[in-house]
């Protein structure tokens, strides 16, 4: 009896220590980083259980082209600033994960920056 539970533990230590690594690879190792720019079109907060920070800007004419991006809930100063320039042209600075959770946000692109943009129509 004394090595059967030897054995459990080592299987549950070994696969916390798995989930642990895997959570700290997604949520520190980028898949890419970029910046976009275009007119911000949507920002809000979804969700039944878990509420979370969504957004997305307009690239194109008429909506063409949107690119939807999440925002983490622990960056009070990124979603202060697309509630700011909500209808305005900004530029953004996100990273892209490998993958995301249901508690991060719908989308695999995340905001680590936001800034004032001039419109490319001269408004």
């Amino acid at each position: 009896m004394n090595g059967v539970k030897k054995i459990v533990i080592l299987v549950l230590l070994a696969l916390i220590i798995f989930i642990g690594s895997y959570f700290t690879f997604i949520y520190y190792v980028p898949y890419s980083e970029g910046v976009r720019s275009g007119e911000l079109i949507k920002i809000s907060h979804k969700g039944y259980v878990v509420k979370t920070w969504e957004g997305e800007i307009s690239q194109g004419i008429s909506g063409a082209q949107i690119f939807e991006f999440s925002i983490l809930d622990n960056d009070p100063v990124a979603i202060q600033k697309l509630k700011d320039f909500q209808g305005q042209f900004v530029k953004i600075d996100y990273i892209e994960r490998y993958r995301t959770f249901f508690w991060w946000g719908d989308t695999r692109y995340f905001v680590t920056n936001v800034r004032q943009d001039k419109s490319p129509f001269g408004k």
